[in-house]
């Protein structure tokens, strides 16, 4: 494949070959291991022509489209959610300055204002609006009372990025044009539906999971509630892999780790690192088999 170098990211883009399409799934703290296929994507000198994500995944998929490269977005994991100091302190920078501004921010006891939060944890690079991103991104997000799930693809990319993340009970839920917006991985887990028409090959990753244990243990009520979530979300995608699956689908193993184990970050990391080279391998055999198509 005949390459350039890209300004932007300093990195090769390929020529000439088939075009990449890149769907990243939710699962909180285990979509960590999305660092990884980016990773194998910038060894390759592949650039995606458009990037779906959902919760987590529209989270790394906003630093790939910025523009970022895998070890930029790991060195920023690490240094702030991956750092219980950076996280503490940038948590306690959010508190409100007095209870009026508390009630202006619409505090709730129990949930946290995921706007904020991210606000406080986004890269610099990550720009405010979908415009000014370099690769084409799809934000999925779901609309509580609509029942129903909304792509966004314009405007306020930062307040789009927060509602796909606005995880039940944990985070409040986030208004778009007047809608109750809550976590796009409610509705579609891994959205590379939303990509079937935009590239040759479409590669999406699974890192929602499945409940971890021995099979006997009673989980508690937390993990109860989480591990409710991933079965109905896994069934999801079940259904859709039924109604048309992409050309990859990637499984890190994340099972062990929980939504929020953000301060496992290094770990996980370690744990996940083979997913780098079955990205290489299955994307490599993948564009063998289109190259050699008539």
């Amino acid at each position: 494949m005949e390459q350039n170098v890209s300004p932007r990211r300093g990195l090769p883009e390929t020529k000439g070959g088939p075009t990449i399409a890149l769907a990243l799934g939710g699962g909180g703290a285990r979509g960590l291991a999305h660092i990884h296929v980016i990773d194998a994507l910038d060894e390759m000198g592949v650039r995606p022509a458009a990037i779906a994500g959902s919760s987590i995944g529209a989270l790394m998929g906003a630093g790939m489209a910025a523009g970022m490269s895998g070890k930029e977005i790991r060195d920023h994991v690490l240094a702030t959610v991956g750092h219980r100091g950076e996280v503490l302190n940038r948590l306690w920078q959010l508190r409100p300055a007095s209870l009026s501004e508390a009630v202006a921010s619409g505090l709730r006891f129990g949930q946290f204002n995921i706007e904020r939060v991210l606000t406080a944890f986004l890269p610099e690079a990550v720009p405010a609006r979908f415009s000014e991103l370099p690769i084409p991104l799809k934000v999925v997000v779901t609309d509580y009372y609509g029942q129903t799930e909304r792509v966004c693809e314009s405007g306020d990319l930062h307040k789009a990025l927060a509602a796909s993340c606005a995880l039940p009970a944990l985070f409040t839920p986030v208004k778009i044009d007047g809608r109750v917006m809550i976590d796009g991985g409610i509705y579609n887990p891994i959205p590379f539906d939303h990509l079937r028409d935009a590239a040759d090959i479409v590669i999406a990753v699974d890192v929602v999971g499945g409940p971890d244990g021995d099979g006997r243990t009673i989980p508690s009520r937390i993990d109860s509630l989480f591990g409710a979530s991933q079965l109905m979300m896994q069934s999801i995608i079940a259904m859709k892999m039924k109604a048309g699956a992409p050309d990859i689908l990637l499984r890190p193993d994340v099972g062990r780790y929980r939504v929020l184990d953000f301060l496992r970050a290094k770990e996980l990391l370690a744990a996940t690192h083979e997913t780098k080279e079955q990205v290489k391998r299955a994307l490599s055999e993948r564009i063998g088999a289109w190259e050699e198509k008539p």
